[in-house]
């Protein structure tokens, strides 16, 4: 692995991203609005602002899950 990348866990998946990509960036990298998701990142469930100031690091567990609206 590069000194410029990392690997972290998304929803099961690996992925190996830039060294100190923001957890915003990452989630629309998967083509998500961040707006409607809800993030687990290594075991906790981060606020909504949290997403702004996560930036992830090698090793970083995350779930995402997509809000859908329905009725």
């Amino acid at each position: 692995m590069s000194e410029n990348t990392v690997t972290v866990e998304a929803n099961g998946e690996s992925f190996r991203i830039a060294a100190a990509m923001p957890l915003r960036r990452f989630i629309e990298s998967q083509g998500l609005p961040p707006a409607h998701v809800v993030v687990e990142h290594n075991g906790r469930a981060l606020p909504r602002d949290a997403i702004d100031r996560t930036v992830l690091k090698d090793g970083d567990r995350l779930e995402i899950l997509r809000i859908v609206a329905g009725g």
